[in-house]
């Protein structure tokens, strides 16, 4: 099959980084027969089962290549509550072998989490996306409805008083709760010790669910719910913000039951929501530069080989039942590329672009030196394993990390945004300069339906030179430039564009728009 996604850049840093992420997605998928009906989704690395959050965020690199994007989307709808609830995960083998040796089809819902709605439909929209299946997304929007219904009403999800989604106090959108004591193991349930709070990152999540789901009603030609979802989203980031933000980051749990942990500053902790409630769009820019600003204040204490902590600093070893998950470890301050793939593209959105490219690199050389990707590292470099996790399996071809620093390098540094569906509508951001790149060629497709977005790049001391192939594409071009180039002009088939220049931090951009229809040469001249 031709890979319609790939970059061709003379630097195996950036050439290499799809198919070596290819390589370890393709080790990932889960085949199931459930009620006659064949069903095709992406593991956890550490269990074998479907969730809906490791195969949602998974998705956001296995949509360029995988050819069945709807069956685990579509199974998660139809094994919906009435009330609205969607399962956490499904599976059909045993999960802690040999103590279960069952083959019977497995749902789970941990009581705890209050994330899996919007991750539901946010796989939904991945799959249409690649896909342009309108008839099979508008019928998941009646799930879709109800999944956000739930989690706006159920006195388990939302705080009325606060008018945000709340949760029990667990490491950042992690599903086991602590208890001070009062249960024996990992706590997953709900009950009358329960420590409530809000956390940042459900109300991020919920806000670019709702945004997503009025992108789907409006093709769907549904415009006045479409419009009550954006309301709604705009309202739920305004609160999570006076709520949530602490004047440098986001906090990691406001609490509603009063409760300290001791052995810990909990108002210094910075959890790994952060960097993706930049790329949800709830954070400004200020804040963003703000959060990412203190990422690097961190990372230069030397004390972990990358920044992309779980959280820090981490809580005391063992507090939350179980004496694996210690300081440096899992979600208690483990190193996890997927927060590294979300803090690339945040760097490179939000004019650190040094530090995003870097990041890339960074993940780059770790992978290379066996080709191999884990979920979690400790922060002296070390991966994890079987011995050192609190679950049965650690498997060395992470999908979720793998595909969080695709989605960074294909968004962030190749910049190309597909918008809405079959790349009709995108944000077009190649940042080749930051990466030392004069000649890039760059291709983004997905293999399920065939489209397909290509453009090379060329830079020189007086120009830039974009020739883009693709049919029926609107382009928001936001171009990275040199730091002291002043634009003369642009064109594209002879014809003057509009344009202007703008900052992002210290770095130097030429914003125009351009309609596709089948190809285009964009010339871009310095004075």
């Amino acid at each position: 099959m031709q890979n319609l996604t790939y970059t061709k850049t003379g630097k195996p840093e950036f050439d290499t980084l799809v198919p070596k992420i290819r390589a370890f997605l393709a080790k990932d998928t889960m085949d199931m027969l459930i009620d006659g009906e064949p069903i095709r989704g992406y593991r956890s690395p550490d269990t074998p089962a479907v969730w809906i959050r490791d195969h949602s965020d998974t998705l956001r690199g296995a949509r360029f290549f995988e050819q069945d994007l709807t069956s685990a989307v579509t199974h998660f709808a139809n094994t919906q509550a009435r009330n609205g609830r969607i399962f956490d995960y499904f599976t059909v083998q045993p999960e802690k072998v040999p103590c279960e040796k069952e083959n019977w089809t497995k749902y789970v819902r941990v009581p705890v989490e209050a994330d899996v709605e919007y991750r539901f439909i946010k796989a939904a929209f991945l799959a249409w996306q690649a896909t342009g299946d309108d008839l099979w997304m508008s019928s998941l929007i009646p799930s879709m409805e109800k999944a956000l219904n739930y989690a706006f009403t159920h006195p388990w999800r939302w705080d009325p008083e606060r008018q945000l989604v709340k949760r029990a106090y667990t490491i950042d959108s992690w599903d086991f709760a602590y208890t001070a004591g009062s249960h024996d193991w990992l706590q997953f349930q709900i009950d009358d010790n329960t420590f409530w709070g809000i956390m940042h990152g459900d109300n991020s999540g919920f806000y670019e669910a709702c945004l997503l789901l009025a992108k789907m009603l409006k093709r769907d030609k549904q415009s006045e719910k479409a419009a009550h979802w954006t309301r709604f989203a705009q309202k739920l980031k305004k609160r999570m913000n006076e709520v949530c933000w602490n004047g440098t980051f986001y906090t990691h749990f406001v609490k509603q039951t009063p409760v300290k942990i001791e052995g810990v500053d909990e108002a210094s902790q910075l959890s790994f929501s952060n960097p993706m409630n930049v790329n949800r769009g709830v954070a400004s820019h200020e804040q963003a530069v703000s959060l990412l600003n203190e990422y690097l204040k961190r990372n230069a204490d030397g004390n972990a080989f990358a920044e992309w902590y779980s959280i820090t600093p981490a809580f005391p070893d063992g507090i939350f039942g179980e004496e694996k998950i210690v300081a440096g470890a899992y979600s208690n301050g483990g190193i996890m590329p997927l927060v590294g793939g979300e803090l690339a593209r945040a760097y490179l959105e939000h004019g650190f672009e040094s530090q995003g490219v870097a990041t890339l690199k960074k993940y780059h050389d770790l992978i290379s030196k066996n080709n191999e990707t884990y979920l979690w590292y400790f922060p002296d470099g070390t991966a994890s394993s079987i011995e050192t996790s609190s679950s049965p399996d650690a498997t060395p071809t992470d999908g979720w990390g793998s595909s969080s620093m695709l989605h960074g390098f294909v968004e962030g540094l190749v910049g190309v945004q597909d918008q809405q569906s079959l790349w009709e509508d995108i944000v077009l951001s190649p940042r080749w300069h930051a990466a030392g790149v004069a000649e890039a060629e760059a291709s983004v497709g997905y293999e399920c339906s065939g489209a397909q977005f290509q453009y090379t790049y060329q830079e020189s001391n007086d120009s830039i030179s974009l020739s883009v192939a693709s049919k029926n594409s609107r382009c928001k071009c936001h171009l990275m430039i040199p730091e002291s180039a002043k634009v003369a002009s642009v064109q594209s088939q002879g014809q003057s564009i509009e344009f202007e220049q703008s900052k992002v931090q210290q770095s130097n951009y030429l914003d125009f728009k351009l309609a596709v229809a089948d190809g285009a040469d964009i010339q871009i001249k310095f004075k």
